[in-house]
């Protein structure tokens, strides 16, 4: 019944189910900020590839796929976070963010260019722009930017591709199923402990480290890659990219209300950019 009930559902759904639990990465983040990066990325992708174990010990044709695949799949979980954490490390955080979150535009721009059949119109340009604005203010806060020049954009921009255009090349390798997405998350969780032991100092964890680990693993860094691979199969990529612009405001949304501030007229102005960038993709055919 509740597999009937998910394969009725509509495909943005999926997709802001993904965005839900990636609005929880920053404030679940902010509790780990001890935690070396690469430790933390590393286990909470094991701990994410987990659900998807038990349909491979049943059918270990699950994970059977074509070195391709996989290969695409580790681009986009290892190498998206390998760069996004070296920016974090050489630019400014908030500016750093901004360069990352154009990854929703450029799976509207580049959706033409990468999947066949495809074309963009002005409402989707309109619309992406429109977004990425209500994202920069969500990010700010309002405040200006420091006009840093870092070369730790670079890396950031980078991460910004990646994650767009693995998105998008999911739609054309050879069909797969959606659990090889927990394939995807174990290799590539091995690969960043091993960055960890190359690259980072030693840490100890407590017992409340690795919940919020599982927490981290279970949600943001695992449901969240089975529900996006399972929108971008059955949804329009444009829309979902719009939809995207979601993610930093619920995540800033989030860390507000968890630390008791209030609600600044950034975000509300954030809010309503977001939802109109939103009616309008919805609404471009």
């Amino acid at each position: 019944m509740a597999a009937r009930m998910l394969g009725r559902m509509h495909p943005n759904l999926y997709a802001l189910g993904a965005i839900a639990m990636w609005a929880s990465l920053a404030t679940l983040g902010v509790s780990l900020t001890h935690v070396p990066p690469f430790l933390l990325t590393g286990i909470a992708l094991i701990i994410g590839s987990v659900p998807a174990w038990p349909f491979v010990l049943r059918d270990p044709r699950q994970w059977r796929i074509p070195l391709r695949t996989l290969a695409l799949g580790v681009y986009g979980l290892f190498a998206y976070h390998f760069l996004l954490f070296i920016a974090l490390r050489h630019a400014p955080a908030v500016e750093a963010n901004l360069v990352n979150y154009l990854w929703p535009l450029f799976i509207v721009v580049l959706a033409p260019v990468v999947l066949p059949g495809v074309r963009l119109r002005w409402a989707h340009i309109a619309a992406a722009l429109l977004g990425f604005a209500g994202a920069a203010l969500a990010i700010t806060s309002g405040r200006g930017l420091s006009g840093t020049l870092a070369w730790g954009y670079l890396p950031a921009l980078g991460a910004a591709f990646i994650w767009a255009t693995y998105s998008l090349g999911t739609k054309r390798v050879a069909a797969f199923p959606t659990t090889a997405i927990g394939l995807f998350g174990l290799v590539s969780g091995l690969l960043s402990l091993l960055c960890h032991v190359l690259l980072e100092p030693a840490a100890t964890l407590q017992g409340r480290d690795w919940l919020l680990l599982a927490l981290l693993g279970l949600g943001p860094l695992g449901a969240a890659f089975f529900l996006w691979d399972k929108a971008l199969k059955l949804g329009d990529a444009r829309q979902i990219g719009i939809l995207s612009y979601a993610t930093p405001l619920a995540s800033t949304a989030l860390l507000v209300l968890t630390s008791g501030r209030p609600f600044s007229l950034s975000i509300v102005m954030a809010t309503l950019l977001i939802m109109a960038a939103a009616v309008l993709g919805m609404r471009a055919r």
